[in-house]
């Protein structure tokens, strides 16, 4: 079962300042062999640490503290208290004892918080009520062997007898050896002759009603907990039955000297304190993806087919292939180095002096004091994925190819072969060509890694990763610069056609080709953001698979395009949109968002392997707003429409077509509540925006037929009249002074703001100004806007977005409060990252930035307010 993070917790047991993050490191490097600390051991907690729900449990005495005995010199150790209470302490994150000692026993001398689960008499005894709900039978049985003991051993020193709730023990651990020997030969021979179980545990002899059953309490502990793997360790005989059952990514451990079917053995319970810690540091770091990169620091590259993202230190950290909602090669922005990476650093440490675009182009240059890296995808066959990495400089770099096909899920191994890494055990062909470069490949058994070294004085070393060829080609690093120009001077061509504004012409550029690659040029869909999962809230739930195409956000992203003077990628998209509605049942039934093929999503699934990015979980994929209905869909797409038509003077027939589904989807389902643009995952609701946007819809289609001759349906002018009427009396809120996300209710939405932007509403009325006003005062925290404040059904928190706040730049330009557009667009400039990139949201308290990245509301929103901002500028503003 899933479970929290219990920050009071982890907190009291100091786990923060007591064992640093370099503990790790420190073990590695120091010879702890003799204590059991071996390569082995320390792999497997690594992938122990990784695993979705970990269940830790262990024995008690010679475990957990030094030994058996009375209860006042059995405290357990300090640091393995502190460091078991604090793995518990972690989500999906749980932590047991199971002993012989009977739980009243076990609770009082442990002193472990109610987060440990106890379990006394070797498993039998889970709550405090078991020792209340014996039978007499049982209370008559152990009396007599009790008496029995006492007779018979009670007198000898160094021996006492201890009654438990189904036992009766011997206590040996003060008594000399053969007096050991003797009373455990009498003591198993009256267990014999009452039929009780005898239990050789350390230094105590137990004679029990009930068989031993630490293997069963295990096993009912990970089913009730819903562990997918489990730690077990123990120094006793009752303790090797537990060990027996673990299987898979288990891990036991046997502490201190005795036979054991464990695979480690630890010298002593201090040993077994330090494997705790370990464990502790590699799954907190591992859940909570501690020294996470900033998001808007992240770099894209792309080729119309395929993108990729990397770290300020050039790591590949996103690549899926083939297709945009693929399953990924690397996601170590998703789960650090095991999810998947191909990374390259200079061999003489030094930083990043920086990380910049190419001018007008989508090939990315990382730089160091003698190593310099040049990423870009280069076009290729549909279904092909070609990544190209030229290393230079005067100095030597090492280079570590990690590839972890399915999200890390996918077993597989290598081989080198020549001068390239082949891939084997994937469904598609995957080879890097490295002339010059000798690999060292590692595996762990369901994945390899490949390292090497390489000289750049020699001259430059051409890396090219090529995903599901099965024609390959001989390498060329010689015609790789070749290769590269000719990707520059495409990019560059597309770039001198674009109309830009004098107003942050080189970010509205960069803008415009971050829309442009997420443009899948095959089919013509656009990508909201090329990434799955990064959160809208660091630690929260709030995470989301954009790499769909949102009927919505594509004809909005391809607008902006046209906007700027570039069409093919709106023609583009709507023939893919031609494509979908052919194979429709009806317009009026179009999904909110699709595959770039086409297709419908499957059910929206989590990767549980994946612990997110800054411990964001869960990681999901698909995405299961496919099944809502959201009716302000047709607006941008008839928007667009229009938009392209006036652009190129002319209406394509399709075009018109088109308009005349969309129409008519409006007419036939206006009138129905849906979920709305924000996609709430609750019941639907008559949302302002929703209807807004059906107006605009056949208010953009009566236009159109005006404008080109066309001739409207009869039924349009008085439907948006009535959709019209409607919305300016149901959407207003007295109590809220504002027009609100839904009829009767109080809350504000951003998205109402169309309200007058989209022309439904002038912007001289009295009820959009003080809409404005609202949303300024209610959802404007600094240079960020949020969607609401309300509660949509989902936990957690999260930030501004941007495109809510280009929406308010725009209202507040609509209205005539020009100097606070151009404070808050300037506001909106300073959050872009580096490389000129910005993902969904900004958290103004945390200064975050979140989401996933880069996201194409917030690119096509910073366009549309630099070009209106660049009619409403003074001559200082131009730059």
């Amino acid at each position: 079962m899933p479970t929290p993070f219990n920050q009071s917790v982890a907190d009291s047991a100091l786990l923060t300042k007591s064992l640093p993050l370099g503990l790790l490191r420190a073990f590695v490097q120091s010879d702890a062999a003799d204590e059991g600390f071996t390569p082995t051991l320390l792999a497997e907690l690594k992938a122990l640490a990784r695993v979705p729900g970990l269940l830790v449990a262990c024995n008690y005495g010679g475990t957990l503290c030094a030994a058996e005995g009375i209860s006042t010199e059995t405290l357990p150790l300090g640091s393995a208290a502190i460091a078991l209470r604090a793995l518990a302490a972690l989500p999906n994150t749980h932590a047991a004892v199971i002993s012989g000692r009977s739980l009243r026993d076990l609770a009082a001398v442990s002193r472990l918080p109610a987060e440990v689960h106890l379990i006394g008499s070797h498993g039998a005894e889970s709550d405090m009520q078991f020792a209340h709900v014996q039978p007499l039978a049982t209370e008559v049985t152990l009396q007599k062997v009790s008496t029995a003991l006492s007779e018979a051993v009670g007198f000898q020193e160094g021996v006492w007898i201890e009654r438990k709730p189904v036992a009766v023990s011997v206590h040996t651990r003060p008594a000399a050896p053969d007096v050991v020997a003797s009373v455990t030969d009498t003591a198993r021979d009256i267990a014999r002759a009452h039929g009780l179980f005898f239990i050789l545990d350390g230094s105590v002899l137990d004679l029990s009603v009930v068989e031993p059953s630490k293997a069963d309490a295990l096993e009912s502990l990970r089913s009730r907990l819903g562990a997918s793997a489990a730690l077990y360790a123990g120094d006793a005989y009752s303790d090797e039955l537990a060990i027996a059952t673990l299987r898979g990514p288990d891990l036991g451990l046997h502490v201190g000297p005795g036979d054991t079917g464990a695979a480690h053995r630890l010298r002593d319970p201090e040993s077994f304190a330090r494997v705790l810690a370990i464990l502790f540091e590699l799954r907190r770091a591992w859940l909570f993806g501690e020294d996470a990169v900033g998001l808007e620091r992240h770099t894209l590259i792309g080729n119309g087919t395929s993108t990729a993202l990397l770290t300020p230190d050039a790591k590949v950290c996103w690549m899926s292939h083939p297709l945009p909602d693929s399953g990924s090669l690397f996601a170590h922005i998703l789960g650090g180095d095991a999810a998947g990476h191909f990374s390259v650093e200079p061999v003489k440490t030094s930083q990043v002096l920086g990380q910049r675009y190419v001018d007008s182009t989508m090939i990315v240059e990382t730089r160091w004091a003698d190593v310099t890296v040049t990423d870009y995808l280069e076009p290729a066959p549909e279904g092909i994925t070609s990544l190209v990495r030229v290393l230079s400089g005067a100095g030597a770099a090492r280079i570590v190819f990690a590839p972890r096909p399915d999200y890390a899920n996918a077993p597989f191994s290598m081989e080198a072969r020549d001068d390239e890494l082949h891939i084997v055990g994937t469904a598609d062909p995957i080879v890097l060509s490295a002339p010059g470069a000798r690999f060292v490949i590692t595996s762990d058994g369901r994945h390899a890694t490949a390292t090497a070294t390489v000289n750049l004085q020699d001259g430059p070393v051409v890396l090219n990763l090529r995903c599901g060829d099965t024609e390959p080609r001989a390498a060329d690093p010689d015609g790789e610069v070749d290769r590269r120009a000719g990707v520059a001077l495409h990019s560059r061509r597309w770039v001198q056609d674009l109309e830009l504004p004098a107003v942050k012409p080189s970010l509205v550029r960069r803008s415009a080709l971050v829309l442009r690659a997420l443009v899948h040029e095959p089919t013509g869909a656009v990508l909201a953001a090329p990434t799955t999962s990064l959160p809208e809230g660091i630690g929260g739930t709030r995470n989301w698979d954009y790499r769909y195409c949102w009927l919505r956000d594509g004809s909005m992203t391809v607008h902006a395009l046209v906007d700027l003077g570039s069409t093919a990628e709106a023609f583009g998209f709507l023939e893919w949109l031609g494509r979908i509605l052919a194979h429709a049942p009806g317009p009026e039934w179009l999904h909110p968002l699709y595959s770039v093929t086409g297709a419908q999503l499957s059910t929206e699934a989590i990767i549980d392997s994946l612990p997110g990015y800054a411990g964001s979980r869960p990681v999901r994929i698909g995405n299961a707003a496919d099944h809502q209905v959201q009716l302000d869909v047709f607006g941008p797409v008839a928007e667009l429409i229009a938009a392209l038509s006036d652009r190129n003077g002319a209406l394509a027939d399709d075009h018109w077509e088109l308009m005349v589904k969309l129409a008519s989807a409006v007419l036939a389902r206006w009138h129905e509540p849906d979920h709305g643009i924000w996609e709430a995952r609750r019941p639907p609701r008559h949302h302002v925006y929703s209807k807004v946007m059906c107006w605009v819809t056949l208010d953009r289609a009566l236009r159109t037929a005006a404008r080109h001759g066309r001739t409207p349906d009869p039924a349009w002018e008085p439907t948006a009249q009535a959709i019209r009427e409607e919305v300016l009396r149901e959407g207003w809120d007295d109590s809220a002074r504002s027009y609100t996300v839904a009829y009767d209710s109080p809350d504000l939405d951003a998205a109402v703001l169309h309200i007058g932007l989209s022309g439904l509403l002038d912007v001289t009325d009295r009820r959009f100004l003080d809409t404005v006003t609202a949303v300024e005062r209610e959802l404007r925290v600094g240079p960020t806007v949020f969607r609401y404040r309300y509660d949509d059904g989902l936990p957690g928190l999260e930030g501004g977005f941007h495109i809510c706040t280009t929406w308010l730049i725009e209202a507040y330009v609509a209205v005539g409060r020009i100097d606070e557009a151009w404070d808050l667009f300037d506001q909106l400039v300073n959050l872009f990252g580096p490389t000129g990139l910005l993902p969904e949201e900004y958290d103004p308290g945390t200064e975050t930035h979140l989401g996933n990245h880069p996201q194409a509301y917030s690119h096509l929103g910073f366009i549309r307010c630099a070009r209106l901002l660049d009619r409403h500028r003074p001559e200082a503003r131009v730059q």
